[in-house]
């Protein structure tokens, strides 16, 4: 902390003309909560509620502040919660991707508005985390992120169960005629057993494991179980974390460097995480300038192997993850692809964290780089005349088979034409083709849902078919899996190449080139480009949160934040 006047309660006064006026007004409303002026006059720590009773995977929050609490006052300071939004992805219309950007301005002004001298950051479900990181960044006040942890496994007729990678291949044997109404009810009841976030390598573990890494949250922080009381001690450790971040001003640009953006990535890399982990950490990158290089990252695939054996890229679920020893001893593995001079949350350096980490007799969970389950990263950077902005390919995840592969396109225009026209029996498409989504971005959606996971066709999943190539301007779960292109910028919406698509085209994906092309010629393309009309925009375009998406979101290279919050100018982050 700085001098005593920038601190606690003196932090932040509301203007009145006159500041002692303001601090003497603060204190006499304050007191009206049964504080005492020994109380008043220490550090105060924020914590984030993010509760909601839409929000499952935060189910643990209530419990998680009051040991937050305790580990604050423990240490000397003061606690003081206050609520921001909550993102659930199953409960967030049209998208939580739309919401994230909400969330992370609420975050960010209710930590400058508020005074507080650390704040505590509970978060969980997928948008959420990424979200106050973009907050926390901007506002730049000592921060640590306390995540709410992954659920436990489930089962169903003795087969272990995850959401939601099995959800999404139980739902595609239901929609092939392979399971009953009765037989997916059941499932629907086995899948999510506890509160917390999925237990898969989906978004909200990779985004925890990437926090973890960056130096954001404490050792271990990443995967302890939501039900578990190690989970308790973690969240009161954090509190006591807080106030010594708030002593030694350790503030998120200190902490989340060019170094710690690598080595987030690095661990992206050897999970298997989630495509939207890359999105994500590029919007908080550039909260702090530091651009991300998708080529460098793309190298960096083909350099890091993936150590994990979680689905989907795996067998395996945060549980055993957790107690294989977690990201320290990922960070173990992974040697000298990890800059180990980099500083973590829990005072020291991400090296000593990694020469600390518990070694566990047997675990094959957390390989070793002398026998991953995948040579080279999980995620590969496409480009190519339909995505000279790049798209995003989880090799990790895909079809072997699939990964060159040339295929007739069949087009949707948007998700609405997808839905109605998949299960058709008449839909003229084959196994060997190419599924298109396009207006599924960022602005055309509006808000780039997961959709970028189209269904099997009914009739070609009947037929026994598990996999196709799949295109879209979307994102997809990271607990999804197959040979499926995302992210492709520019969108079809603003113009991109996806707009000139059609029916019948051909396209080549070369995955082991890095390439997605359209076999088209170009003054084709460019007669097509004439051509094209933008999408109407949606309804309620005119006013509100709506319209200041649409006209300030950036591209998914870009993050997808808000134009105006991104700092400027860029460095290089790798």
């Amino acid at each position: 902390m700085t001098s005593t006047s920038e601190t606690g309660l003196r932090k932040g006064l509301t203007s009145y003309g006159d500041a002692g006026f303001s601090l003497f007004l603060r204190r006499a409303f304050i007191k009206a909560m049964g504080y005492t002026d020994d109380a008043l006059d220490r550090p105060i720590i924020g914590i984030t509620n993010t509760y909601s009773d839409f929000n499952p995977c935060h189910g643990n929050v209530p419990d998680l502040i009051e040991a937050a609490k305790r580990g604050v006052m423990l240490a000397g300071g003061l606690p003081m919660v206050f609520p921001t939004i909550s993102i659930h992805e199953s409960f967030s219309h049209p998208t939580s991707m739309f919401l994230r950007n909400l969330m992370a301005l609420d975050t960010e002004e209710m930590i400058r508005a508020q005074p507080m001298d650390a704040v505590v950051l509970i978060g969980g479900c997928d948008k959420t985390i990424p979200a106050q990181l973009m907050g926390a960044a901007s506002a730049n006040i000592p921060a640590i992120v306390l995540p709410t942890g992954p659920m436990l496994v489930g089962h169903y007729k003795g087969e272990v169960l995850g959401a939601c990678t099995d959800c999404r291949r139980l739902w595609a044997r239901h929609r092939a005629g392979e399971m009953s109404e009765a037989e997916i009810d059941e499932v629907s009841s086995r899948l999510a057993p506890t509160k917390g976030t999925c237990m898969v390598m989906g978004t909200a573990s990779t985004i925890a494991c990437m926090t973890e890494a960056m130096g954001m949250c404490l050792p271990g922080a990443a995967s302890i179980p939501a039900t578990h009381a190690d989970r308790i001690r973690a969240a009161e450790a954090s509190g006591a974390a807080a106030i010594r971040l708030a002593r030694d001003g350790m503030t998120p640009a200190r902490i989340m460097t060019k170094a710690a953006i690598t080595n987030a990535l690095v661990v992206l890399q050897a999970i298997g995480g989630s495509t939207n982990g890359l999105i994500h950490l590029t919007a908080v990158a550039g909260r702090l300038g530091i651009d991300i290089d998708l080529e460098a990252f793309d190298r960096m695939g083909l350099e890091v192997p993936v150590l994990v054996d979680l689905k989907p890229s795996g067998q395996h679920y945060m549980e055993h993850f957790h107690w294989a020893g977690g990201v320290p001893r990922l960070l173990r593995e992974l040697g000298d692809l990890i800059d180990g001079g980099a500083v973590s949350v829990a005072g020291t350096s991400l090296g000593a964290i990694a020469e600390g980490a518990e070694i566990v007799p047997g675990q094959d969970v957390i390989r070793p780089r002398s026998a991953p389950i995948h040579s080279g990263g999980g995620l590969a950077v496409l480009r190519g005349n339909l995505c000279p902005g790049g798209a995003l390919l989880k090799r990790s995840a895909a079809t072997p088979s699939l990964m060159q592969h040339e295929g007739r396109a069949v087009v949707f225009d948007s998700i609405e034409d997808m839905t109605r026209r998949i299960d058709d029996d008449a839909l003229d498409v084959t196994a060997g083709d190419v599924l298109v989504l396009r207006n599924a971005g960022p602005k055309g959606a509006p808000g780039m849902p997961e959709a970028g996971y189209i269904p099997i066709p009914r009739k070609l999943a009947r037929a026994g078919v598990k996999d196709m190539v799949r295109i879209s301007d979307a994102r997809m779960s990271g607990t999804a899996f197959g040979t499926i292109v995302l992210h492709v910028t520019p969108e079809a919406a603003i113009g991109g190449p996806l707009a000139l698509v059609r029916s019948g085209d051909l396209i080549r994906l070369d995955a082991a080139g890095r390439r997605i092309d359209l076999l088209v010629d170009a003054s084709e393309l460019e007669r097509r480009a004439m051509e094209w009309v933008a999408p109407s925009p949606p309804e309620g375009a005119e006013r509100g949160y709506l319209r200041l998406f649409l006209e300030q979101v950036t591209q998914a290279d870009q993050g997808c934040d808000f134009a105006f919050c991104s700092a400027a100018p860029p460095v290089s982050g790798m």
